[in-house]
């Protein structure tokens, strides 16, 4: 963890009072000031609501929503439980590795032409967890937004540890219509401070208000002394840290991914993130839950 932000923790370790729900404004317009310069896009403090962790946002997201959540298959652990307590109904998209396992334009439309009347949310994580796979057909998928009632929830949580230049997210083709998530936990090491924020566009000022009530009732703030240090984390320059950590990243996932293509397992490159998805393909096992036990009675 960058030992600036370490040392503003300790700092200001006496900040005792309770932070405005939406977060502290200080933090707010450097993450709003950070992201908008990656973006290419004018973002104010308003559009930033500051969080214990993106998780408990991506929750009350899911809470408040009303429509249909459109999910590629295989993808983060807790976005389908999130949607079952929020009780939307979940459209699964079984993707495939050639497409970085990511969704096909099509794919994606045909499930909404079933309904077009509907307000459809997917959720689009890339760098992927749990793939380590970039999105590369964003701009096929951004185009269905202008005829749909399709919004895009961006995981952006480990788009700092994309191991090529110009990351580039759906947010960056329909920015209007994305609500960006990200934190500290996995560039900077912090997960445990649990910080996290979403982005949203002035467009969906409406959600942005359904969201500070939901979070008002809740989490009503975030810790005091880890939003002041959080400031340090979007002000300051770590591009000497992020790049040291992206070739460690990097090396240890090309070294894992050569040894498995070796050994003649289906896997793509990583891209990015913590990340790689081998395809046990074998005629032994129908289901991973098979190949798992089979591998805890072999070996333990």
């Amino acid at each position: 963890m960058p030992q600036d932000i370490v040392n503003e923790l300790k700092s200001n370790a006496h900040q005792n009072k309770y932070l405005p729900m939406q977060g502290l404004e200080d933090l707010r317009v450097s993450i709003a000031s950070y992201i908008s310069k990656k973006k290419d896009y004018k973002y104010s403090s308003s559009n930033i609501i500051v969080g214990p962790g993106s998780k408990e946002l991506m929750f009350l997201l899911q809470i408040l929503f009303e429509g249909e959540i459109i999910l590629p298959a295989p993808s983060w652990v807790s976005y389908a439980p999130q949607a079952i307590i929020g009780r939307n109904k979940i459209k699964w998209i079984q993707t495939k590795s050639e497409n970085n396992w990511f969704p096909t334009a099509k794919e994606v439309e045909d499930i909404i032409k079933k309904d077009k009347q509907k307000k459809y949310l997917i959720f689009l994580n890339s760098p992927n967890n749990p793939s380590g796979q970039v999105c590369t057909n964003l701009s096929e998928i951004s185009e269905l937004a202008k005829n749909y009632n399709l919004y895009f929830l961006s995981d952006e949580i480990y788009s700092e540890l994309t191991f090529e230049d110009n990351y580039q997210s759906i947010s960056n083709y329909s920015p209007e219509n994305t609500i960006i998530s990200t934190g500290l936990s996995k560039w900077c090491g912090a997960g445990g401070w649990r910080l996290g924020y979403f982005i949203l566009p002035n467009n969906l000022s409406e959600i942005t208000k359904q969201l500070k009530v939901l979070a008002s009732e809740t989490f009503s703030s975030v810790s005091s002394p880890i939003q002041y240090a959080a400031i340090a984390a979007h002000k300051n320059d770590h591009t000497n840290y992020i790049n040291h950590s992206k070739n460690i990243l990097k090396s240890v996932g090309n070294y894992v991914y050569e040894n498995l293509k070796s050994n003649n397992v289906l896997i793509n490159k990583p891209q990015g993130g913590f990340y790689l998805l081998p395809e046990f393909i074998n005629k032994k096992f129908s289901t991973s839950t098979e190949l798992c036990d089979n591998i805890l009675k072999e070996t333990g």
